[in-house]
């Protein structure tokens, strides 16, 4: 699967009825008692089984749907092209390549394409954020400490 595709952002109306929908759902979550619940397709009164977990992450998608943010669901095991990667990054295919050459994202070989791990990728991702947000702390007390910024 490939994570090039361009998302969208929710319409309105799907904000709205995510909205909704969230709410009925997450109130229902907090009074289940079982770890697989069954849901009703009202139309045809149809009734499934659904994994907790599933139901949850369900909950997720609607809540991030109502705040308008757009939603990509990738298995964790996804191996994404280098293209792919950068994209998810923001950073150029070149700067991408040195960070997988020079060991701080992990990679593998099939022929002569390197394919990296999703969670590799969102792992990197998320470390560099807490770098930055540090980083970002540290100069602010710096500032405060000089007396340049005023609280």
């Amino acid at each position: 699967m490939e994570i090039e595709e361009k998302l969208s952002r929710p319409t309105k109306e799907e904000q709205r009825m995510a909205k909704e929908s969230y709410l009925a759902l997450s109130a229902t979550l907090e009074s289940l008692h079982t770890v697989n619940p069954e849901i009703e397709i009202e139309e045809t009164e149809e009734k499934i089984k659904i994994p907790l977990k599933a139901l949850k992450l369900l909950a997720t998608i609607l809540k991030a749907t109502s705040q308008g943010k757009p939603i990509s669901i990738v298995p964790i095991a996804t191996e994404m092209t280098t293209q792919a990667a950068s994209e998810l990054l923001g950073c150029s295919r070149p700067h991408l390549i040195s960070l997988l050459e020079t060991g701080e994202i992990p990679f593998i070989k099939v022929g002569k394409h390197r394919r990296i791990k999703y969670e590799d990728v969102a792992q990197y991702k998320a470390q560099m954020y807490s770098k930055q947000r540090n980083r970002i702390i540290e100069m602010m007390k710096m500032d405060e400490d000089l007396g340049l910024y005023d609280s």
